[in-house]
């Protein structure tokens, strides 16, 4: 397994993201919780991946320094490649997280919390589960195979799923919550619960934020073996991982309300995923080029966002007047 992490690079990146994190959470709090604009998301949206543009920048120069031209060329598509399919997998994450907060109706002024909490446990389970998986690799090589055949189900799965609306009242963790855990019907301001001891009732805010936690697993579970796909390294790996996971806040709030102008992007996304397992059941045959991946995921995608502008939804006509 190729590695290009040294303590060094290791070093700059988590104090890269420990900073900007900080920044980020500085000037979210600055005058208080609020409701973001849809001005103020895309600026945000464009500083991070400014950021993440910047660091494969960064990481390109130092490689070419340090390992030669062809080592950094290799490691900044890797790292593009990857940012481009994680950023993807993201936006599907983004919808999931604005349903919840629909079907809860979490304030305007409290989303921004939960999405930052939601952020960090993002962050935390995909470090797990990278680590994990790149061991799991070092040892069983046949492990591709099985991460291979899982994106394969899952873009399949994905492509017959798009289009139709969860239901989560049948959702099994959503009924157990609200069948075992006592809470109350009102948001308190941003409190997570009431009371203490046998007389604690939790907030709904507290069950959104668990939904989000277990949205989170199952989200890192789809992702992570399409980002081993195109590279086993771990740095790449979680270094893609993280960028595109910092600007989920900023992007929700930009997407927000037009999840409809984009309804054929679940297909894209499974077509990705499809594309992806084949690659890497191949990949002892056949080893597809990063750049060759690259285009293909930035064709599908931008393919099916297209497709979806041209092609709007027709709104459902209106009912009989009474």
């Amino acid at each position: 397994m190729e590695r290009i992490g040294n303590v060094w690079l290791w070093a700059g990146f988590s104090g890269l993201v420990l900073v900007a994190l900080m920044v980020d959470l500085v000037l979210m709090r600055h005058g208080g919780a609020h409701k973001v604009t849809f001005k103020e998301a895309a600026w945000w949206s464009l500083g991070w991946v400014a950021l993440a543009l910047a660091f494969n920048a960064a990481l390109w120069w130092y490689l070419g320094q340090t390992a030669g031209p062809d080592e950094a060329r290799r490691v900044g598509l890797e790292f593009l490649t990857g940012y481009l399919v994680e950023k993807a997998l993201a936006v599907d994450n983004i919808f999931v997280f604005l349903m919840l907060m629909t079907y809860f109706a979490v304030p305007e002024v409290q989303r921004q919390r939960v999405l930052v909490i939601g952020i960090l446990l993002a962050i935390v389970l995909r470090a797990v589960l990278i680590f994990a998986g790149a061991a799991l690799l070092a040892q069983f090589h046949w492990m591709l195979y099985v991460f291979g055949a899982f994106l394969l189900l899952t873009g399949v799965k994905m492509w017959f799923a798009a289009g139709q609306e969860p239901d989560l009242e049948k959702n099994p963790v959503l009924r157990w919550l609200t069948a075992h855990v006592p809470f109350v019907r009102r948001y308190h301001g941003g409190a997570l619960w009431l009371g203490s001891g046998c007389r604690r009732k939790f907030t709904p805010l507290f069950i959104v934020l668990v939904m989000i936690g277990i949205t989170d697993v199952i989200f890192a579970v789809d992702s992570i073996p399409a980002i081993f796909a195109i590279t086993t390294d771990p740095f790449i790996v979680l270094t893609s991982n993280v960028f595109a996971v910092l600007g989920l806040r900023a992007m929700f709030f930009l997407l927000a309300g037009m999840a409809e102008r984009f309804h054929l992007l679940p297909y894209g996304l499974a077509v990705v995923l499809v594309f992806i397992g084949t690659k890497m059941l191949l990949i002892d045959m056949y080893k597809i080029p990063v750049l060759w991946s690259l285009a293909a995921v930035a064709v599908i995608l931008a393919s099916t966002v297209a497709l979806s502008l041209a092609r709007p939804v027709k709104p459902h006509p209106a009912g009989p007047g009474c």
